[in-house]
């Protein structure tokens, strides 16, 4: 096969990054080691920023999005039962995000690529990226049991941290940064309304929990739990019954009870790759960066990289420059950076570590007092999630 780029894996990154090239004219083929269905069914983040929803609008992959997501103007900070909202349009110049889940996403982008026409191709195992460092990079692969070699110009991977194209990038020139929680997140989906229209991020003696929704009728809901934690060990009734000890204030609604139908713990981490190019390999998405998901930024910082990519690459075709391609990965780290910074803090604000001594409750609760009692600190809160431009 030959190809202009190469994309390894097609979440959304890869099949966002496929939909941008396409309508620039560029040809692009698809390696996906997983079915179409794991692809389309694998939960993951659900809430996309500003910058988000305007490029997938603009990819024209936003009608099903605008049509059945959910826009939220805020969050409800709740702790010490007290209830605080933050005002997103207020503090940001009208700037929002919207519930819309990662799954739905793909097969969006899913569809358009089908209908566009490039290749695709599901149970394609990405095995080595050979010649990164030359003009005429390979990506050796598997296919229904048939090796084969994608040749391209360029290759990016977006096959996640434990994907073969980070590999190629030589350990002499690597550098990882890395940060691990002692405690993690059981998330549950449940067969039932949403309590509140908006997301509501609690921070409890006991830990953590976040109100969240997938739909008007299904709601994804969160608890802070020790590192290593067994889903199973939870069942239904202690999973609401924990929720509503932390999510409990003044005034807040009954919590809406119903089936959950999935439940699974997600580590907590955050990595940062670098460099996020090599040659002509290009990182995208987790195969560079890692974020914990209280900032809600990892799909969005995936996003965000290869909107660079495709927009340096036309660049390069418009004006013969290579700048913006060279300059890929310090432009992508400085937005991958502030994504660390915001999420780190966000995590540190709400998180009880589980040896925290009383020093660190009360700042904790001092800086909620900041944050819910002054104009600029909120601004900075609101800013930094619903994203910076692109």
């Amino acid at each position: 096969m030959r190809t202009t780029v190469g994309i390894v894996g097609a979440g959304p990154a890869g099949l966002l990054l496929a939909r941008l090239l396409h309508r620039a004219g560029v040809e692009t083929a698809v390696l996906e080691s997983r079915d179409r269905r794991h692809v389309e069914r694998r939960q993951r983040a659900g809430i996309l920023e500003q910058g988000t929803v305007d490029v997938l609008r603009a990819a024209g992959a936003g009608e099903r999005m605008d049509r059945e997501g959910l826009r939220h103007d805020g969050i409800e900070l709740r702790y010490a039962g007290t209830r605080h909202r933050v005002d997103f349009p207020a503090l940001t110049g009208g700037r929002s995000v919207m519930a819309y889940a990662q799954t739905e996403v793909c097969k969006d982008l899913i569809a358009l690529r089908l209908a566009d026409g490039g290749p695709l191709l599901f149970e394609a195992e990405a095995l080595a990226v050979d010649g990164a460092d030359t003009d005429r990079p390979r990506v050796r692969f598997r296919h229904r049991g048939v090796e084969d070699v994608l040749e391209c110009d360029y290759v990016v991977g977006c096959d996640g941290s434990w994907g073969v194209t980070r590999r190629a990038v030589p350990a002499a020139l690597s550098r990882v940064f890395e940060q691990t929680y002692p405690f993690g997140w059981l998330g549950v989906l449940a067969d039932a309304p949403p309590s509140h229209d908006e997301l509501v991020y609690a921070r409890h003696d006991r830990g953590f929990a976040l109100l969240s929704l997938r739909s008007p009728s299904v709601s994804r809901l969160y608890l802070q739990v020790p590192a290593g934690t067994d889903a199973d060990s939870w069942d239904d009734g202690a999973i609401w019954d924990e929720l509503e000890r932390r999510v409990e204030a003044a005034g807040a609604p009954p919590l809406t009870r119903g089936p959950i139908s999935q439940k699974s713990v997600t580590p907590m981490r955050s990595s940062v790759h670098e460099p996020m190019r090599y040659g002509r390999l290009y990182l995208a998405g987790d195969a560079a960066h890692i974020v914990p998901p209280t900032g809600a930024k990892g799909l969005n910082l995936a996003v965000g990289d290869v909107v660079t990519f495709a927009r340096a690459l036309v660049h390069r075709r418009e004006t013969g420059s290579d700048a913006l391609l060279d300059g890929y990965s310090a432009t992508c780290l400085r937005r991958v950076w502030q994504a660390q910074r915001f999420s780190a803090d966000l995590t540190a604000l709400l998180h009880r570590a589980p040896d925290a001594p009383p020093f660190e409750d009360r700042l904790q609760h001092a800086r909620l007092e900041r944050l819910t009692s002054c104009r600029a600190a909120a601004t900075d809160l609101a800013e930094g999630y619903t994203g910076l431009p692109f």
